[in-house]
């Protein structure tokens, strides 16, 4: 059937992890800040202390290598990688899916359907596994390089009724996944009342990311509802960190496994 939509195993997985109260720990790889090496160091990593998704992507990617990079990956791990993509562009379909992102905080069309016309021949004839997302951008402090290049205003940090109102209204529109993005660089990350409320108005997986860089932030981000984490460009900073996220994550897991009432 040439009209279907891609979302088997990845989707399906997210959603019985989502079922059985499972979280997923994702990173967010930015091909405009990584190399080679860097790359190679976070796979080492990633070894060491499981990480379950990759996502590619960045609000620029004006670098060329960002097909280098899945393949340098794929050739050296397991993990699924999900495209996480800012415009129609940065489409490979060496990646094994797609977060198809429409950016539902905001009101510029473009990112809202614009984009996604000028993609869906090219997500037609590829293998990619689409992920329809709805992408809310929240205010943690300072502005984004997301907010400045799609031209819109982030949700703001104080109002969970506003956030929970939007997700609600994607989820009915038929986005298949919800994520709450503080940015890169955010000053602090999506407070734990904005994630409960979005949490409480939807049934689809959620997904939370920026500004969560210590263990107390993602335990916070966890406890409040999110389903999957993600984590970016503290993991250069300190080789510690992707150990003690992935412990997070995990440890979340196992009481979930020892107490069958909680999930």
């Amino acid at each position: 059937m040439t009209t279907r939509m891609r979302l088997t195993s990845l989707y399906d997985a997210l959603t019985k992890r989502r079922k059985h109260g499972q979280k997923s720990l994702a990173v967010l790889l930015d091909p405009d800040q990584l190399d080679e090496a860097s790359c190679r160091l976070i796979l080492e990593l990633s070894e060491k202390h499981p990480v379950d998704y990759f996502f590619m992507g960045g609000s620029l990617v004006m670098s060329s290598h960002q097909a280098a990079l899945i393949r340098f990956i794929k050739s050296r791990s397991g993990v699924p990688i999900l495209l996480f993509p800012s415009n129609s562009l940065h489409i490979d379909e060496q990646a094994d899916g797609i977060l198809l992102l429409s950016l539902i905080s905001g009101r510029n069309p473009d990112f809202l359907i614009g984009q996604h016309v000028i993609a869906a021949p090219l997500l037609r004839q590829s293998n990619l596994q689409i992920l329809p997302t709805g992408y809310m951008l929240v205010d943690t402090g300072r502005q984004t390089t997301a907010s400045y290049m799609s031209g819109t205003t982030p949700l703001p940090y104080d109002k969970p009724a506003i956030a929970a109102c939007t997700a609600m209204a994607g989820e009915q529109l038929g986005l298949r996944l919800m994520y709450l993005d503080g940015g890169s660089g955010a000053m602090y990350p999506v407070s734990a009342a904005m994630i409960r409320a979005v949490r409480q108005a939807t049934e689809v997986p959620l997904i939370v990311g920026g500004g969560i860089n210590t263990v107390d932030k993602a335990q916070v981000a966890l406890s409040a509802g999110a389903d999957v984490i993600v984590v970016g460009n503290q993991i250069e900073k300190d080789r510690d960190f992707l150990g003690e996220m992935s412990k997070v994550v995990r440890s979340f897991n196992t009481v979930r496994n020892m107490n069958p009432e909680l999930q």
